[in-house]
């Protein structure tokens, strides 16, 4: 049995977040360091319960 994700309401789609891990790295201009860096890893961790949660969902999620 696949595991139960989080309601739909408390996870973004995973092409929002990963929108906002683009645009974050374009704005430093590919260098992460200091909060800018520990922002992305956040944004990292949290597109990939949005994959997996729109997986378990049956969602399409198309690659970046």
């Amino acid at each position: 049995m696949p595991p139960t994700p989080p309601p739909r309401d408390l996870v973004r789609p995973a092409a929002v977040v990963n929108e906002e891990i683009r645009t974050l790295v374009v704005r430093a201009g590919g260098w992460l360091y200091g909060e800018t860096r520990q922002r992305y890893e956040v944004l990292v961790a949290e597109w990939t319960v949005a994959v997996a949660a729109e997986r378990v969902r049956g969602d399409v999620v198309k690659a970046a």
